[in-house]
């Protein structure tokens, strides 16, 4: 008997649950068309006394209609840099319904121009979004002063 009380413990696992709770209707999430729109709503969103101090990654995630379901905090480096995972990144994608995503993140040194770990990393995460279906529209470093999109310059 305590054999096959064993060998029915192996057999548990847990249930995973899936929800979506939005907050606002569609029709009232502010709509971004432009890189422009984008910086305006992650300067606003982002926490000023961090954006010259520390590195951080955030995702947009977008409906079809390009409003915005919200934005998740991917991760929070140090001076120089920070992980963006991919599996994080997707998994609030799929969790949030997002048709699109817009990648992002801050460059404490106020310099605008990509790295290759950069370059690198949009590459893997758009060719990742093709497979799910979810399209990685830009990415935008964004500084105090201004922003860099990648779309904008024709690297996506």
């Amino acid at each position: 008997m305590e054999k096959l009380q064993n060998q029915i413990s192996l057999f548990q696992v847990a249930e995973i649950n899936i929800s979506y709770r939005p907050k606002f209707k569609a029709s009232e999430r502010p709509k971004v068309s432009s890189s422009k729109d984008l910086y305006n709503v992650l300067y606003n969103s982002w926490d000023l006394e961090i954006l010259e101090l520390q590195e951080q990654f955030k995702i947009i995630l977008l409906n079809r209609a390009n409003r915005i379901l919200g934005i998740y905090e991917v991760s929070s480096g140090g001076l120089a840099g920070t992980v963006a995972d991919p599996k994080l990144i997707f998994s609030a994608a799929l969790k949030g319904c997002a048709s699109s995503i817009i990648l992002s993140h801050n460059h404490p040194s106020g310099n605008l121009t990509p790295s290759q770990a950069d370059l690198n990393l949009t590459k893997k995460i758009k060719n990742g979004g093709e497979l799910l279906d979810i399209a990685v529209l830009d990415h935008l470093i964004i500084t105090a002063d201004s922003y860099y999109s990648f779309a904008d310059e024709g690297l996506l």
